[in-house]
């Protein structure tokens, strides 16, 4: 077996072959570390490929020899590089992948943006079957267009791929920072610009959280998942037969629900909240799809996701580095 990992380098790439490597069911896996601008450490196991997705002389490099490829490499909102990065990238792999006489499966990490995450009002559960839709910006459109080529290409060619779903992806202390109304935030919404000015400066002074409320004016539910619960749903799909052709939501069996955040906050840390008025709505993604096919649990849940932010502790050789903003 032989994994061709894009974006490796990211939080899901690095925890990913950290964590394949260690399970003993992909004894015999090696790795290759397809990488542009940062580079993975090479290891008896782990090599690496330095090139770019959207040149195909560089995908057809990567994929000599490979059996499967998790995707993770994407484009975030950048006009002039995504269409370049994030769709024809895609083409360029599937193209290959489709024609290798060793390749066996092609697992791509999709994104909630695909459905509009908040930003759109949803009736019900967010499934599988919830059409696409983007809501403003080339990021989001560019999640639906990979979905929409993986399943096309599928039809086209029978070709043994699936997709897994994800909300916003946390690791380490990210929950805690995505709280912040100071500048150190993590992704968006933006706090301190949906407060007054000198209401945001005391927020950040105080470690005051925000208490988002959707358009209807209730506590806005959105969906997250932890970095591990990610990667142990990429590890249950790898050679799952039940793969071929689908798409998992892969998420918390819960939305973070922003009010129960602000009282868990101030009863576990003695936080205090502010509501903040939006017009985003709440959803919830259902993953039971995931669950039944792939064998498949989130350990993770509001609880955990705050505690182990919060209690996370950062040595000299880990600072913290945001390479985009979410």
């Amino acid at each position: 077996m032989l994994i061709l990992a894009t974006g490796a380098t990211g939080k899901v790439g690095r925890n990913l072959i950290a964590r394949l490597l260690e399970d003993s069911r992909f004894a015999g896996a090696r790795v290759r570390a397809l990488c542009h601008n940062r580079l993975f450490p090479e290891s008896e196991r782990v090599e690496v490929v330095r090139g770019s997705i959207a040149d195909r002389d560089d995908v057809a490099r990567a994929i000599g020899g490979v059996t499967h490829i998790v995707h993770l490499a994407t484009c975030k909102e950048i006009p002039d590089d995504v269409m370049d990065v994030t769709v024809k990238g895609l083409f360029w792999l599937l193209e290959e992948f489709r024609t290798s006489p060793t390749a066996r499966q092609f697992i791509l990490i999709g994104g909630d943006a695909g459905v509009g995450h908040y930003f759109y009002r949803h009736d019900g559960p967010v499934t599988e079957k919830t059409p696409h839709m983007a809501y403003p910006g080339c990021y989001a459109l560019s999640k639906v267009l990979e979905e929409v080529m993986l399943e096309q290409f599928g039809i086209q060619y029978d070709l043994n791929g699936c997709c897994l779903r994800a909300p916003w992806i946390m690791e380490k202390d990210d929950f805690r920072y995505t709280l912040s109304f100071g500048d150190d935030l993590f992704g968006g919404p933006d706090w301190k610009a949906m407060v007054p000015e000198a209401e945001a400066k005391r927020c950040a002074q105080k470690g005051t959280v925000p208490l988002l409320k959707d358009a209807d004016g209730r506590p806005l539910k959105r969906n997250f998942v932890h970095v591990d619960d990610l990667v142990s749903a990429i590890l249950a799909a790898i050679d799952n037969p039940s793969t071929k052709r689908q798409l998992f939501n892969i998420s918390m069996d819960r939305p973070v629900d922003y009010g129960e955040l602000a009282s868990y906050l101030a009863r576990t840390r003695g936080l205090d909240s502010i509501e903040v008025a939006s017009r985003f709505h709440s959803n919830w993604m259902d993953n039971s799809k995931a669950k039944y096919l792939l064998g498949w649990q989130p350990e993770y849940d509001l609880e955990r996701l705050v505690d182990s932010a919060w209690e996370y502790e950062r040595g000299v050789n880990d600072p913290r580095v945001v390479y985009y903003p979410g």
